[in-house]
């Protein structure tokens, strides 16, 4: 049974960090590309940042220099490091794990993260 499971969410205040955690199971970790995507209220689902299976990165431009995305293989997880928080980064954020060559997407549960002005 493939499983996300997100932790790190919360309230923080405005300049503040939060460190976002995803475990993996149930599929081949390594062999996915992982990302973090989040949905404001009223607004669409977005990526966030993204992480290849190789290690490559991409961010999204409202992020870059604020947000870091890791992960650690061994242990099925994927982390984002979130500093400098303002109160547009306010919304749900979701872990994916996606592998086209597999044609296989997952989705976490989700958690909320608030910024406070």
């Amino acid at each position: 049974q493939v499983q996300l499971v997100e932790s790190g969410g919360g309230l923080v205040q405005a300049g503040g960090s939060l460190r976002l955690s995803c475990v993996g199971s149930g599929f081949t970790f390594s062999s996915y590309g992982m990302s973090w995507y989040r949905q404001a209220p009223g607004k669409d689902r977005e990526l966030v940042a993204s992480i290849r299976s190789a290690g490559n990165t991409v961010y999204a431009d409202s992020v870059k220099g604020r947000f870091t995305i890791s992960r650690d293989n061994p242990k099925n997880t994927v982390f984002l490091e979130m500093n400098s928080l303002k109160p547009e980064d306010t919304a749900v954020s979701y872990c994916n794990a996606e592998n086209p060559l597999a044609m296989a997407a997952f989705w976490g549960q989700r958690t909320q993260v608030t910024v406070s002005s």
